[in-house]
């Protein structure tokens, strides 16, 4: 079901669990789809003992990528015309992710009704890892 226009309205939010308990498994295997093999997402001695990290941490592009998968389920694939991200914190092997976003602004643009959003994806202990904007084309 496409997201309507005529049913949203500024303030309006939408959340959902990205990730749950994140393993080392996934982040070497996101390490692999993207092609980003910096040590530290991938080598536990050279992120603790060089880099002086606690261990190894998930790609920032892998939290981005969660975050923008609640974001197509929400307005739909081909849909999103802007998407920006910060890095706001670390994501730990463990960790679990929830995306949320909330409706700041409904306009057209171009002959389309656009909602603006603001995003921020936290983890288990309410922390966020992410804040960020988008925008959307939505159906009418």
């Amino acid at each position: 079901m496409a997201l309507k226009a005529s049913e949203l309205k500024v303030g309006d939010t939408h959340q959902q669990q990205v990730a749950e308990n994140l393993s080392r498994t996934q982040i070497v295997q996101y390490a692999g789809a993207s092609g980003d093999y910096m040590p530290l997402h991938t080598d536990e001695r050279y992120a603790k003992e060089v880099a002086g990290y606690p261990g190894v941490f998930a790609h920032g592009m892998l939290s981005m990528g969660a975050t923008g998968v609640m974001l197509t389920d929400w307005v739909g694939d081909g849909r999103l015309t802007k998407y920006s991200a910060r890095f706001t914190r670390q994501v730990w092997p463990g960790d679990d992710l929830i995306a949320k976003a909330t409706v700041t602004e409904i306009h057209e643009e171009d002959g389309h009704q656009v909602v603006e959003l603001d995003l921020v994806t936290v983890n288990q202990d309410d922390q966020p890892v992410i804040a960020g904007k988008a925008t959307a084309r939505i159906d009418a």
